[in-house]
């Protein structure tokens, strides 16, 4: 978990993890506990998920988590300075579901308008909330604001045990459960063992229970970079997200809140972005230390389209390689997140899709145990990774079709993405497709 990305939060120490956890008052109640490798926030968000239907779970993060407050105070400290999430309508709807979408709108600014184009060339596209009858295509939000509600939420629920410090060891794999060896860094450090019925790995992309599992992958370099931050523009972004294709990949400017602002105010007049630029592999040290360049680099890129980008935050650069676990279910062990797979972040699937396979899998276990029956079983774990091939293979195939169409150089290629582009625009039941696919409302 990218902690810098996190302001406080309180943990459960590891002596504690073997004690029962406290109970809430559902007939849903299971003993059977679930432990998670990795609190990022897929790993959080699956573990609220799982609460939520009273199933609880012990969730180890290798990283320390800051200590958090409800009282801590809500505004950003960093104007320019934050990474950021575009989540979709679904994402959205499944944080509604828990309860959670509440706390964390205030810092949410909402996308009503997508525009489409290419540099240099004739063909461009829009999609509008109006058009296609929806309340938002989405949501942008900061990272840090993301990661602290989630771990504030799993810090206050009963059925989630939090341990920081904990670095997997080993995983052994029983006929009726598995044991996870850990080492533990906390107040009483040394090699610790937990049990239970299943185990989900979100660990990430170097996933270490993917490995000690035996689980290879299949990996692609783009060999590009991305550089990611926030920007600031003379031009209210009037909540729209800009998409924009170039020679050295596909970049995008997106709608992000004001630091005293609730994005999703109708007069809101906003004026940060949240900005991806993916430049070749190589070429990302220009970007991140200078940024007059910076700003006049994506200025060229983009025109007067978001008005002039006027200041610049912190940048970090993240290298785009394509990462597929070659299996996602092994005997009582999933893997998830990106574990299971890291895409490019066109068009923003990435953590979306990861959270549809998260809140596929907690109905799944939730009404096993409504059946009595173990939710580790291994058939039921492969019900799961088969129930999400079609929606994880069309989102890898989209991306990776946008990725190498729109940065092919042959005229012939770009000018058929160009009238594809035309024909996208003016066509009539194509928006409404492709916009509920990127919505996630179609998986």
């Amino acid at each position: 978990m990218d902690n810098n990305n996190l302001q406080h939060s309180s943990t459960t120490s590891a002596n504690t993890a073997n004690n029962e956890p406290n109970k809430k008052s559902t007939a849903k109640l299971t003993e059977q506990q679930v432990l998670i490798a990795g609190g990022g926030h897929v790993g959080l968000s699956f573990a609220l998920l799982l609460a939520h239907h009273g199933i609880a779970s012990t969730l180890l993060e290798k990283n320390s988590y800051p200590e958090i407050s409800p009282d801590d105070d809500e505004q950003r400290s960093h104007y320019l300075d934050s990474r950021n999430t575009a989540l979709s309508r679904r994402t959205v709807q499944i944080y509604e579901e828990i309860g959670l979408w509440e706390q964390l709108q205030s810092h949410a600014c909402r996308i009503d308008a997508v525009k489409i184009s290419e540099q240099g060339s004739f063909g461009q596209a829009q999609l509008n909330k109006a058009d296609e009858n929806v309340e938002s295509f989405g949501q942008v939000m900061e990272n840090a604001w993301l990661g602290r509600k989630l771990l504030l939420a799993a810090q206050q629920e009963p059925l989630i045990t939090l341990i920081d410090n904990a670095d997997v060891t080993a995983v052994d794999q029983q006929y009726d459960g598995v044991t996870l060896s850990f080492n533990y860094y906390g107040d009483e450090e040394g090699e610790q063992q937990l049990q239970a019925s299943v185990l989900v790995a979100c660990d990430g992309r170097d996933s270490t229970v993917r490995q000690l599992l035996g689980i290879g992958t299949t990996t692609y370099d783009y060999e590009q970079t991305a550089i990611v931050g926030v920007v600031e523009t003379d031009k209210a972004h009037e909540h729209v997200a800009i998409e924009r294709f170039s020679p050295a990949g596909p970049l995008a400017v997106l709608p992000l809140t004001d630091p005293n602002g609730d994005g999703n105010d109708e007069y809101q007049q906003g004026y940060r972005r949240s900005v991806v630029w993916v430049c070749p592999k190589g070429e990302e040290t220009q970007y991140l230390e200078d940024d007059e360049h910076f700003l006049q680099t994506l200025q060229q890129a983009f025109g007067q389209r978001a008005g002039k980008f006027i200041a610049a935050g912190r940048r970090g650069a993240y290298p785009l390689t394509r990462v597929l676990a070659d299996q996602q279910v092994k005997g009582r062990c999933v893997i998830m997140g990106n574990s299971a797979h890291t895409l490019h972040p066109v068009a923003g699937q990435g953590f979306n899709l990861c959270m549809r396979d998260a809140h596929v899998l907690a109905q799944m276990m939730s009404r096993q145990v409504l059946k009595g029956e173990d939710l580790g079983d291994p058939s039921l774990l492969k019900r799961y990774e088969k129930a999400r091939q079609t929606d994880q293979k069309r989102v890898i195939r989209f991306c990776d079709a946008v990725v190498h169409g729109f940065t092919h150089p042959n005229p012939a290629i770009k000018l058929a993405r160009n009238v594809a582009l035309v024909a996208f625009d003016k066509l009539p039941n194509i928006k409404p497709l492709v916009a509920n696919y990127a919505m996630g409302l179609k998986s």
